[in-house]
């Protein structure tokens, strides 16, 4: 039996950019209030224990519902489509933000704000449909570039709700996030057109037995499940820093505010300027291969968070977090672009879902870990242990790549 896919639209360069301003927009949108939450609700009155709990959770509420949900509406990609799963994901947020502009009760909005990670979950559905729409030769190059416009999106949406708080309140953010929301929402569904599902991708998506294609693959199954450790290792290796970043900065170099956003804004920058470099770099590369390469940048990695903890120069500090920005493009989106090549055609959104939980997972676990290393430890240590982590990344690669033979050809053999 032949497996039919669905047909590559002519014009998918134009729709890979539509996607594009999509996601900047929509997360950009979302990130107008991310920096400004604990400020917001020490307005509404929490304070001590409260505010401390709240300031953590209305972060992670939404990571957490990301985690619980994403393979689930991954399964429902599959069966009727990621355009829909992409709709339903910007109406989630755009009601979510609108109800949260309305609140005042600091336990409806952590609520609330839980229900928007479950109830929306954007970046899966988004990814499987490109990938649905390019040739698998660019797969690498279209993660690097979706993820920049998430960079890009973050970076000017924390501008936007600044400056909208310095002239108005915190409702007008949430107000002005809801409705640049929904304008995605009618973007992707008149513009972008709609990808049939294949027949096998909704059988699979149901339980159907197995077909003359063969077995589907599973995020248990080689070379997958390792690339999901992978991307968890190395992306709560970046985390570490999250929480006691800005304390760092400060204790450490007795930094103002703005060296502080200056070098937390620079390792982003860094990213956008590497990641579409790295993923030509990385396009034609078998899995093996590119698995040496990244094992290297994790190296490289943990000798740049080593030197960054020891010194006590700004100046280098901050080239320091450039030059990990810069090496961070060669790590995400190249182990997205494996994990969707190992996937196959046919469940793309449920592959990419656990992707995408496993991530977000990673990162939670990241910021609590780094939180505690740092602030229940000491402070000044913070970047060893991120080093000692990325060490710990680089010997699962190793091993990762050194005791699966079959990744050399998975990737290959998983487009055919």
């Amino acid at each position: 039996m032949v497996v039919k896919t669905a047909p590559i639209p002519a014009s998918s360069g134009y729709l890979i950019h539509v996607l594009f301003a999509i996601q900047l927009v929509s997360m950009g949108a979302m990130e107008m209030s991310g920096p400004f939450w604990p400020v917001h609700l020490q307005t509404l009155g929490a304070s001590g224990q409260l505010l401390s709990f709240a300031g953590i959770a209305v972060y992670v509420g939404p990571m957490l519902g990301i985690v619980l949900t994403s393979a689930f509406w991954g399964r429902i990609g599959d069966r009727f489509g990621h355009k829909l799963m992409m709709i339903r994901a910007l109406l989630g947020l755009a009601l979510t933000q609108f109800a949260l502009a309305f609140t005042n009760d600091v336990w409806v909005i952590l609520v609330l704000r839980f229900m928007q990670g479950a109830c929306a979950g954007y970046i899966a559905p988004a990814q499987a449909y490109s990938v649905s729409i390019e040739p698998v030769q660019r797969r690498a190059r279209l993660f690097a570039y979706l993820q920049v416009s998430t960079n890009v999106g973050s970076l000017g949406g924390a501008v936007a709700g600044g400056l909208i708080l310095d002239h108005a309140s915190f409702f007008w953010i949430n107000i002005a996030a809801s409705l640049l929301c929904a304008a995605c929402a009618a973007a992707a569904a008149f513009i972008l057109p709609d990808v049939p599902v294949s027949r096998h991708t909704a059988s699979a998506a149901t339980g159907s037995p197995e077909t003359e294609a063969g077995p589907w693959p599973t995020w248990r199954s080689p070379p997958i499940l390792g690339l999901l450790g992978i991307i968890g290792i190395l992306l709560l290796s970046r985390m570490l820093t999250q929480t006691p970043f800005a304390l760092y900065v400060r204790s450490v170099f007795g930094a103002s505010n703005w060296v502080v956003g200056l070098c937390y804004g620079l390792l982003a920058l860094g990213f956008v300027v590497s990641a579409s470099l790295w993923a030509r770099y990385f396009e034609q590369k078998p899995m093996t291969d590119s698995l040496r390469k990244i094992a290297h940048v994790a190296i490289v990695c943990a000798a740049l968070t080593a030197v960054a903890g020891i010194t006590r120069n700004i100046v280098l500090f901050t080239a320091i977090h450039f030059a990990w920005g810069l090496l961070l493009g060669a790590t995400t989106p190249v182990l997205m672009s494996l994990v969707s090549r190992a996937a196959g055609s046919q469940r793309q959104g449920y592959i990419l879902g656990v992707a995408q939980s496993t991530a977000q997972f990673s990162s939670i676990t990241g910021i609590a870990i780094g939180g505690w290393l740092s602030l229940g430890l000491q402070l000044q240590y913070t970047y060893f242990y991120v080093a000692v982590s990325y060490v710990m990344a680089f010997f699962l690669i190793v091993a990762s790549y050194r005791k699966n033979p079959v990744l050399a050809h998975s990737g290959v053999a998983a487009e055919r």
